[in-house]
């Protein structure tokens, strides 16, 4: 089995299905330790962001809010500041609601996408309509019309507050199938048209507001407009956003916005962001000096200068030194590759949109590479091992490189090219639940040395893609839990939300405004002993 670890980091376990052997081609247990977090803030970074800014999908809407799996708390405790707000709406007295924890909260946020949608067609007659669901900290809308300014803003907003003070109904209605499209025709509403016949229902659901304004949607809202505190409702920023996410449809108007269940609520959402700005690394990183991204070298790809390089400097030391001390051989491993590994490997079947194009060398194709674990495996494979070497634990300061649209690049929070501590533990079945749980400890005592203490722990299972049979991986997951288990950490089942080639304990952590981020990952997988013996057939 191979397990790989990160302590600001990922580990992914590696098991091996025939416990007998004990030559290069099939390690017992190796565990893929890619101790994802310290090397490079742009890495650890980005893999959180991947996990923050995904939205899940619901049938009633959409949610940004991951998984939570500890008995941390759901909501956002804003940083106490006695200068800036009056006693009254002070804050730090104030502890944020989520959608998860307020159902009326849920049901505001989704109404007011409604009303700011009615608001903008009453506005602009031909704006046409597409989705509008609540998310983290509000709602949004998109829109097909003209490109929009902040002074329409200040229109839209004045329009929903009339519409929340009629106190209009929301009415739910059922209509069939037939009947739904001959209304969308009759008002001329395209992208409801495709909505529609992507609902497999029979009965389609239709909420009104009033006798004014309709939409297609399962709910839930407000009984009435009335139910919302207009004072606790802003809009806050429009962006583009192509329909469906497809670069090749047609760019919309999107409208955020936010909204709580009063005015308190709201200004101390407000103090929330300010303080999120005033701790922005893209501001931090240029009046300190640290890092850059230049436009001549392109997008995603981070520069750092010297005393961000000497910042880096001390915690890739420190990360060397806690690995040795824990066991741990360090590694230097080749930033391109033949294609035909990763094929071997399964990232080209299962992770090729990540990837970016292959070059042509001497007729050959290379890949730069969007993981390591490759690499280590070629390293553990190169010779045989006796079952005396066990376990065996490797680590290195990766560089990877992934494909992102320019769109999604942001800071280093979302980039091209970053740096990963990557660490990969080849062990024995007997080993394996002593492994992860020498994995937890040293990602624990990492994340202490940061100042990181809360954390949310999710186990994540088999997705739809992936590799293995359903045993293989029920064995990697039992591994995890029994870790976890014997750890003492409560944690959430994230179904369907491991790697393709493994199931993984995923960590977030909070920040000084208690906003919770993806960092650490271990992950477990008897599949890569699979891939050993085809590199070592093919290679």
């Amino acid at each position: 089995m191979a397990l790989s670890s990160h302590s600001l980091f990922t580990s992914s376990l590696r098991l091996s299905t025939n416990p007998a052997s004990i030559s290069n081609s099939a390690p017992l247990f190796s565990l893929q330790s890619p101790s994802k977090g310290l090397s490079s803030v742009s890495r650890t970074v980005v893999e959180r962001e991947n996990r923050v800014s995904a939205f899940s999908k619901k049938r009633n809407g959409l949610s940004t809010s991951g998984a939570v799996a500890t008995e941390s708390t759901e909501t956002a405790s804003v940083t106490e500041d006695k200068t800036s707000e009056p006693e009254e709406v002070s804050p730090e007295k104030i502890v944020l609601p989520s959608n998860e924890s307020s159902e009326r909260l849920l049901r505001i946020r989704h109404t007011c996408a409604h009303v700011m949608a009615m608001a903008v067609q009453r506005i602009f007659p031909d704006a046409k309509v597409t989705i509008g669901p609540w998310i983290e900290n509000g709602f949004y809308y998109d829109f097909d019309m003209e490109p929009l300014t902040d002074k329409d803003l200040k229109r839209i907003k004045k329009e929903m507050d009339r519409i929340i003070g009629r106190n209009l109904p929301l009415i739910r209605e059922e209509v069939t199938r037939d009947e739904a499209k001959r209304r969308i025709m009759a008002v001329n509403e395209p992208y409801k048209m495709e909505i529609l016949e992507s609902i497999k229902d029979d009965l389609i659901t239709i909420y009104h507001i009033g006798n004014d304004w309709w939409d297609l949607c399962a709910g839930p809202h407000v009984d009435s407009t009335g139910k919302i505190d207009r004072k606790a409702v802003e809009l806050e920023s429009i962006a583009g956003a192509y329909w469906r996410g497809d670069t090749n449809k047609p760019m919309l108007q999107r409208i955020y916005g936010t909204a709580w269940e009063n005015e308190k609520q709201l200004k101390a959402y407000l103090h929330f962001k300010e303080e999120a700005i005033r701790r922005d690394h893209r501001r931090l990183g240029q009046d300190l000096d640290l890092f850059s991204i230049q436009d001549e070298a392109g997008g995603g790809l981070v520069f750092w200068h010297p005393k961000g390089a000497i910042v880096r400097h001390i915690i890739e030391d420190a990360w060397k030194k806690i690995h040795m001390e824990h066991g741990y051989d360090l590694l230097y491993t080749p930033h391109i590759a033949r294609a035909d590994l990763w094929k071997i490997s399964g990232h080209l079947d299962f992770y090729k949109e990540n990837m970016f194009d292959q070059m042509k060398i001497e007729e050959e194709s290379y890949q730069l590479r969007p993981m390591n674990c490759p690499y280590h495996i070629l390293v553990y494979k190169r010779k045989l091992h006796s079952y005396r070497d066990f376990p065996i634990r490797v680590a290195e300061l990766g560089t990877v490189y992934r494909y992102e649209l320019s769109g999604c690049l942001h800071g280093l929070f979302r980039v091209r090219g970053f740096t990963q501590d990557d660490a990969h533990i080849f062990c024995l079945d007997d080993q394996i639940k002593d492994e992860i749980r020498g994995v937890l400890d040293l990602t624990e005592e990492i994340l202490l040395q940061f100042g990181f203490s809360k954390y949310e722990v999710n186990l994540s299972t088999k997705p739809e893609k992936a590799v293995g049979g359903d045993d293989i991986w029920d064995k990697a997951t039992s591994a995890l839990k029994d870790a976890l288990d014997d750890k003492g950490w409560s944690y959430q089942v994230d179904e369907g939300g491991g790697a393709f080639y493994g199931p993984k304990i995923d960590l977030k952590i909070e920040d000084a405004l208690g906003r919770k981020w993806q960092c650490s990952t271990i992950q477990a997988s008897f599949e890569f002993t699979n891939c050993s013996t085809a590199y070592s057939h093919h290679y």
